[in-house]
């Protein structure tokens, strides 16, 4: 049997923190100080509207976060009337900066200033940048307070890399045992009749409790479809009693249908559940609406699945703010414990003793190389992660191929996999990443969950995966009128694409079919929707950055696209490569 553990964080960095208290300061540092948690905001609203875009006929979106924040900077240096600013009384204002937060910041003038910023610049409609802004206030500051910047960063970041170099994505390496990685060994086939094990696979529930039928489904928040989005125009209709096609989360009632209606797909052996129970309603998220979703939703799952073990990851959405996971080391009211010790109570039921105290402490299981096979589940896919964190984890899946049998992630919300491929050469495929859709529908998809069938518990089994199934909720069908939800098979995987197996070759020999089949990729991209595509085509650009995101489980790192160029070229990084480097 395969060693199960819930990841109890996401794949990528988080910042460091630690308690403080308030004192008055001085102006222009406040305004710079401003300026930074303006900037830490866009990127969290951003977060929260969209990263890979699925509604759009592009299906990953072409500005990540740097290059959000090349658009920002310049709009700040004209309003602020900064293009004289030299490098020399920029590093030492940031000097002074420093010194000052270290005695202690006034939080709510910092908070002030940043809203006026966050309206200047229209990051947010004025309430939602009010409610970010005091939300985020006092761990942006306590982070300042430490140092995250030093002048020379701080003045890269504004001035350019002449002034200083700003470099976040810095390189690092994890050390691997000294022991001789054994040869690879692909996994044998199961013999006919051997057992099947079907594992349900949950991620990005996204419950909204405040989702409302007959909303405005395109109101001007990064959330609609909810009380406070107001009613749409007459020439337009509201929110569907089950569900939107627009930038809306689910109600309760949904996701109650589709636990409930779970019998034709089961039974079950397992439970896979990667995360992102809360909405995308950050801006005013807080702890206790994080642990009312956590408890509701939990409870929920526990009623529909009854004695069918469960093994849960955490989502970059579970905290709050969102994305704030601080590492162990932060104590008091900026850690992150309030969060983990009711994860570790919601979820006693299914978890060892061992899994619990490594949610507690925010550390991952540790596996043991050997005959031991291991399925590793999370909710941010590696290829979506900083440079060095998504480099880091490809070594380990290199390292360990013959262990690690499968791996599941969610979070993009989109249905897609990717590849890894040797080290040496960047041509052997060696494992694949499966990349579940989402329960909800933000942005513009239908609801929908995975099942995968995985090679039974038996000796000698694989545990690899061995197909899967994807099921849906039409809501074009299911909010007509007196109509009656019907969560119903969109596809299984080997049977639509023609599979002979699922191993990581045949993965990658699909991406190829379809780079000269247009046909085959036409399925695919109506799959990748849940089967809502957007009305947009998917053009010859738009075509080769999907197929390229199936093949980069190594984030930055266009080399591994090079052979679906018409000429065989390195393609660029910024058309080719347009998912996020935030998690």
């Amino acid at each position: 049997m395969p060693r199960y553990g819930a990841s109890p964080r996401q794949s990528c960095p988080r910042s460091g923190q630690e308690q403080g208290q308030d004192r008055t300061s001085g102006a222009p540092r406040l305004l710079r100080m401003g300026l930074v948690l303006a900037l830490a905001l866009a990127l969290a609203l951003s977060d929260s509207r969209v990263l890979w875009a699925p509604a759009e006929a592009h299906p990953l979106s072409p500005q990540g976060h740097p290059a959000r924040l090349h658009r920002i900077v310049p709009r700040l240096r004209d309003v602020f009337g900064w293009g004289n600013l030299t490098c020399p009384v920029c590093k030492g204002l940031f000097t002074a900066i420093n010194l000052g937060l270290k005695k202690e910041p006034n939080v709510a003038r910092v908070g002030s200033v940043a809203i006026k910023l966050c309206n200047l610049l229209k990051i947010a409609p004025p309430a939602v940048c009010q409610s970010i802004v005091q939300l985020f206030e006092d761990d942006m500051v306590e982070v300042w307070r430490r140092s995250v910047l030093s002048p020379s960063e701080a003045c890269g970041l504004l001035l350019g890399s002449t002034c200083g170099h700003w470099d976040i994505f810095s390189s690092w390496n994890i050390s691997l045992p000294t022991v001789p990685k054994p040869p690879p060994k692909p996994p044998s086939p199961p013999s006919p009749g051997a057992p099947v094990s079907r594992v349900l696979f949950l991620t990005d529930l996204h419950w909204d409790h405040d989702y409302l039928e007959g909303m405005d489904p395109d109101c001007a928040d990064p959330l609609c479809c909810r009380r406070g989005s107001g009613l749409p125009p007459v020439s337009r209709p509201g929110a569907g009693y089950w569900g939107e096609y627009s930038k809306c989360d689910l109600p309760l009632r949904t996701l109650e249908s589709l636990l409930s209606g779970l019998g034709p797909a089961g039974p079950f052996d397992m439970v896979y559940w990667t995360g992102d129970i809360p909405a995308h309603d950050v801006w005013h998220q807080t702890r206790q609406d994080q642990l009312r979703a956590l408890t509701t939703v939990t409870a929920l799952v526990r009623k529909f699945l009854g004695p069918v073990p469960v093994y849960p990851a955490v989502g970059n959405h579970e905290s709050t703010p969102v994305n704030s996971f601080p590492p162990p080391f932060i104590e008091g009211n900026h850690s992150s414990r309030w969060l983990y010790e009711a994860m570790a109570k919601a979820w006693e039921p299914w978890l060892p003793a061992e899994a619990l105290r490594t949610l507690r402490y925010l550390s991952s299981m540790e596996t043991q190389e050997g005959k031991r096979k291991v399925h590793i589940i999370g909710h941010i896919p590696p290829g979506h992660c900083l440079k060095s964190w998504s480099w880091n984890y490809y070594r380990i899946v290199a390292r360990y191929e013959n262990t690690l049998a499968a791996q599941f992630f969610g979070h993009t919300h989109v249905d897609e996999f990717e590849v890894f491929y040797d080290e040496e050469t960047l041509s052997r495929p060696l494992a694949v990443a499966f990349l579940a859709p989402s329960a909800t529908t933000y942005i513009g998809l239908n609801p929908g969950y995975r099942v995968y069938q995985i090679d039974g518990n038996y000796s000698g089994s694989s545990h690899v995966v061995l197909d899967h199934e994807t099921y849906i909720l039409n809501l074009t069908q299911a909010n007509i009128p007196g109509a009656i939800p019907h969560w119903q098979l969109l596809y299984r995987a080997r049977e639509t694409y023609g599979l002979p197996n699922t191993l990581p070759t045949t993965w990658h020999n699909l991406v190829y079919r379809m780079r000269g089949d247009m046909q085959l990729f036409q399925t695919f991209w109506f799959l990748y929707h849940k089967g809502h595509p957007p009305s947009e085509p998917c053009g010859t650009p738009c075509r080769l950055a999907t197929l390229c995101a199936q093949l980069s489980a190594r984030a930055d790192s266009p080399a591994l696209c090079r052979h679906l160029m018409p000429d065989g070229s390195l393609p660029e990084a910024q058309s080719l490569w347009p998912r996020p480097l935030f998690c």
